[in-house]
């Protein structure tokens, strides 16, 4: 069956000399697989259709959950100013696998739109760490791991809070108050703010560098206590950042 399907390729995997597999992420289907049949050669005019990180309709033979065959690309967006910085490749390379990850989870279709909407505004130019941790506290429901903003993790109360704690899941009263790691109770309306907010809507970021910095640390810790997820591009990422 010939169709064609707008998707994002997350992930190429050379096969033989000069053809590929492509893994394209589309609303419709989810992840397809496909064969990119003498697509590495210099000559194809598939060659720079079928790179990973490319917004493109694809024209393909669909074979469900098996490998379909790719006829022809019309390329939407190539995001040549992520492709073009190992920061922002790093960081789209990051959303990628754990969007990847995410959809083992859960198929819902909101996931593909502001997957796209992520990496459109890296690519336009709007802080790589913002967009990536909106997209992250996004997907925490998705994960089964949600964060509880509202009230004590620990008591239910709504009053006299004193922290928002990584590892215990979310904010924590004055009397349940332990040794926890004191967060700024105005961080809490920030990373409310990157639940609800529609990715498309944002033109510009005026966060402060330290809040910035303060929320992407706590969300690393709770990744890292909560979802059970490890990926080496996050890593990969880290150690980016440092340079």
């Amino acid at each position: 069956m010939l169709i064609s399907v707008e998707g994002i390729i997350l992930k190429e995997t050379p096969y033989g000399e000069s053809s590929k597999i492509i893994n394209v992420y589309t609303k419709e289907y989810g992840i397809i697989g496909i064969m990119c049949k003498n697509a590495m050669s210099i000559k194809s005019n598939l060659r720079a259709g079928t790179m990973k990180l490319t917004y493109a309709n694809f024209q393909i033979y669909y074979k469900k959950d098996k490998l379909s065959l790719l006829k022809n690309v019309d390329i939407i967006n190539h995001f040549k100013n992520i492709k073009n910085d190992i920061l922002l490749v790093s960081y789209a390379t990051y959303l990628c696998d754990l969007v990847s990850q995410v959809l083992k989870q859960s198929q819902d279709k909101k996931i593909y739109d502001d997957f796209l909407a992520s990496l459109l505004k890296i690519d336009e130019g709007l802080n790589p760490v913002v967009i990536t941790n909106i997209m992250e506290v996004k997907l925490l429901d998705y994960l089964g791991v949600g964060l509880n903003l509202t009230s004590c993790v620990m008591c239910g109360q709504k009053k006299e809070i004193v922290t928002l704690s990584s590892e215990r899941g979310g904010l924590i009263c004055k009397k349940c108050y332990t040794n926890e790691r004191i967060v700024p109770i105005s961080l809490v309306k920030v990373i409310n703010m990157y639940y609800l907010i529609d990715i498309k809507s944002i033109s510009k970021l005026s966060l402060k560098e330290d809040v910035i910095n303060e929320i992407n640390q706590f969300l690393e810790v709770f990744y890292d206590e909560y979802t059970g997820l490890y990926l080496k591009s996050k890593d990969f990422l880290k150690t980016i950042r440092k340079l």
